[in-house]
């Protein structure tokens, strides 16, 4: 192991050991929530009137007529010449 990480590794135990040991903190007076009044009164919802259109979907049949492909491989074309 090298030296550097030798004293770095003392250097963490030390600042560690300081945080721990060397700083007390008490707690003075106990935290309180403020007190909150909440008046709700009724509301009102957003009105919308909206015209779209109409939209027809449904399925046709095609007949697509699809190329065929013939590929020889190097070895069938030295077979053949």
């Amino acid at each position: 192991m090298k030296p550097g990480y030798i004293f770095a590794a003392i250097a963490v135990v030390a600042i560690i050991a300081f945080g721990i040991y060397m700083i007390d903190i008490d707690m003075t007076e106990e935290a309180q929530l403020p007190d909150v009044e909440l008046k709700v009164e009724g509301g009102n919802l957003p009105e919308f009137d909206a015209e779209v259109g109409d939209i027809e979907v449904g399925t046709e049949e095609v007949k697509i007529d699809v190329p065929t492909i013939d590929i020889q491989s190097p070895e069938e074309a030295n077979d053949d010449g």
